[in-house]
């Protein structure tokens, strides 16, 4: 991608999820926090290092708990969506340029696949590989179109179809292994059914029965094979 590329995707990327995210800015900010702080922060030492790719409005890079945060995204207003104390870097996910080989721990990539082409994932798998250490771990939440078929292609910007099991083949294609794979966690989006309420969320997130019934969303830990 040329500069002149980059910045025109960066502008629409800012404008489109301006669009679609602002309005429930609040309500995801909590319930991110409460994603993090009651099941993603498990497989967080607090004392790693830890990127969270394709950030977004950086409700998993904020609200996580570790020794240094860096949220990476196309988008440019991920500098003003990163809080004090996260490092946020406009780049794409296939050209990590500001961080050296093998010094992140864990990377995070949520609802990021299905925007990109294949080849653009096995691009963006292989620079993760790079950054990270060889004890590290990448952790991934995606829609799973098994199960999430009827709605996939509701976002304008949704090019590729991903499922855990062709996800599994991009991560053994690019030097990684699944440690853990659940094909059906959270609900597609954040305005489905998912419940609203800090309890409800914690409640849902002890419930695999529950995940069974209405997860739209894979959960995968890859780790280097």
């Amino acid at each position: 991608m040329s500069h002149d590329d980059v910045a025109r995707e960066s502008e629409h990327l800012r404008r489109l999820y301006a669009h679609r995210f602002d309005q429930d800015a609040a309500q995801r900010t909590a319930l991110w926090r409460t994603l993090c702080r009651s099941y993603f922060q498990r497989w967080v030492p607090s004392d790693a290092v830890v990127l969270d790719l394709a950030a977004g409005h950086c409700e998993f890079a904020n609200n996580i708990v570790a020794a240094r945060r860096i949220a990476v995204d196309l988008n440019p207003a991920v500098h003003e969506h990163a809080d004090e104390g996260v490092e946020a870097h406009v780049a794409s996910s296939t050209d990590l340029h500001m961080l050296a080989d093998a010094t992140v721990d864990r990377v995070f990539v949520s609802n990021f696949f299905e925007h990109i082409t294949r080849d653009d994932i096995l691009a963006t798998l292989a620079e993760v590989r790079r950054v990270l250490r060889p004890t590290g771990k990448l952790l991934v939440l995606q829609p799973n179109i098994r199960y999430c078929a009827r709605d996939y292609w509701m976002f304008f910007d949704h090019v590729t179809p991903v499922d855990d099991r062709a996800l599994a083949e991009a991560f053994a294609s690019t030097g990684f292994r699944v440690e853990l794979n659940h094909p059906r966690f959270l609900p597609y989006t954040t305005k489905s059914r998912l419940p609203s309420t800090d309890r409800l969320v914690r409640l849902y997130l002890r419930s695999p029965w529950a995940w069974r019934v209405l997860g739209g969303q894979a959960f995968m830990v890859a780790v280097p094979d």
